[in-house]
């Protein structure tokens, strides 16, 4: 009858440590699975409570991170310092040692302070190190068997207790250092972004100022003084592109829930692409660009501010590829089924077949960056894609070829 009894208890022990397993590796925090090994170790082996000892990484000093606690002290865990020499806990995690006392009054390695301290009295012990890889990092101890000894089996189930603990502390400890490499990741993205919207703005201004004067000498200046006003102008204008493209950086991630929609007729896009800052380009480099809008003006709902940057960085990607002494630029938009399309297309350079997909990757240029003649951070269609697509868009460029223009279609559903 008593081996009946005593193959029960197992079993019920075994069905337990299992059931403990799923929760010690289910999504808890240290402090968690710290609490609930300390009363699993306490329910499996009869006792009183039960005690988590761990091994500071920096300092290599031993501290209680679990203990039981009188009502002084509540249900918190409380921290209290143990010494790693002359202690019950720091030969457990010195030595890899197992230790079992009935009557811990007679050993001298017994810690009386941390009795003072929590107010809980120890008579015996159970105890097994904590073991993550090759390295001891802590002591489970069960204390106050309910009895008069501790069981053979005892020393056994603790140990398996802390392997599981060790393989779930491992785990915890690698998503915590996960979450804190997210949060430094964010903080330094956000850093980035602080500083470039700052940069940007700080750069704005004297910029200009040299634009106006260098607008107001090129229509002032002749011959060779025109020239370099004129070349003054391209250049300030090249920076004003670069500071657009550092400040729609952040478009780049964009989702959805950052969109503030309205319900906008087609040809107000096309409308409000017409800068004057835009026409004036175009004038200056003598290009022939004709808008075509829709026959029906039909609605979509977009955030016009984001879809009109992705509209213009189109553009000017055409004006900047457009064919250099007879360019030709079109920008149409038509109803497509239950889509309305927007098409912008030149007669420049063109892409190889292979370089379509290619172009709408943040930083991406078709020409060498030693040798390019082109200007720009290659940010303009990637950040239209991420606009594109974060109203439910598409994107993609059609081109015969090298020298045979290039063809962008944005596709955005029609509003019924």
């Amino acid at each position: 009858m008593a081996d009946h009894t005593t193959e029960s208890r197992r079993l019920a022990i075994l069905s337990r440590l299992v059931e403990i397993s799923l929760v010690l590796n289910s999504s808890l925090s240290i402090d968690q699975i710290l609490t609930r090994l300390m009363d699993a170790a306490a329910e499996i082996l009869q006792a009183e409570s039960a005690s988590v000892i761990m091994r500071d990484r920096n300092t290599n000093e031993l501290h209680f991170v679990a203990i039981p606690t009188d009502s002084r002290h509540g249900d918190r865990l409380i921290r209290i310092p143990v010494p790693l020499e002359g202690s019950i806990a720091g030969s457990i995690i010195t030595n890899s040692e197992v230790i079992v006392l009935d009557d811990v009054s007679q050993d001298p390695r017994h810690y009386r302070q941390a009795e003072k301290e929590s107010g809980f009295v120890v008579r015996s012990l159970c105890g097994v190190p904590i073991r993550i890889g090759d390295e001891n990092v802590g002591a489970l101890e069960a204390v106050n068997k309910i009895g008069d000894h501790w069981e053979e089996d005892d020393a056994h189930y603790l140990q398996i207790l802390a392997s599981q603990a060790a393989i779930a502390l491992q785990k915890a400890q690698l998503i915590e250092d996960l979450q804190k490499a997210n949060r430094e990741l964010s903080q330094l993205d956000k850093l980035k972004s602080d500083f470039i919207a700052i940069a940007s703005h700080e750069l704005r201004t004297p910029l200009g100022v040299i634009m106006g004067y260098a607008s107001f000498l090129k229509e002032e200046a002749q011959g060779e003084m025109s020239e370099h006003a004129n070349a003054v102008l391209n250049s300030a204008l090249r920076m004003r592109s670069l500071i657009e493209d550092m400040t729609s950086l952040r478009f780049l991630n964009m989702g959805e829930s950052e969109l503030s929609y309205e319900p906008t007729p087609v040809n107000e896009l096309l409308r409000l692409m017409q800068k004057d800052d835009v026409i004036k380009i175009v004038e200056a480099r003598q290009l022939d660009l004709q808008f075509h809008p829709a026959e029906n003006d039909v609605m979509v709902r977009v955030d016009q501010a984001k879809m009109l940057l992705a509209l213009m960085n189109l553009l000017n990607n055409a004006i900047k590829f457009c064919h250099p002494q007879s360019g030709k630029i079109s920008v149409r938009a038509f109803e497509r089924n239950k889509e309305v399309w927007i098409q912008i297309s030149d007669n420049g350079i063109g892409l190889p077949p292979e370089k379509l997909e290619d172009i709408f990757r943040p930083f991406y240029q078709i020409e060498d960056h030693m040798t390019r003649r082109h200007g720009g951070m290659g940010l303009g269609l990637s950040i239209s894609k991420a606009v594109v697509e974060a109203h439910r868009g598409r994107i993609w460029a059609n081109s015969e070829g090298l020298n045979k223009g290039t063809t962008f279609t944005i596709s955005l559903p029609k509003l019924s």
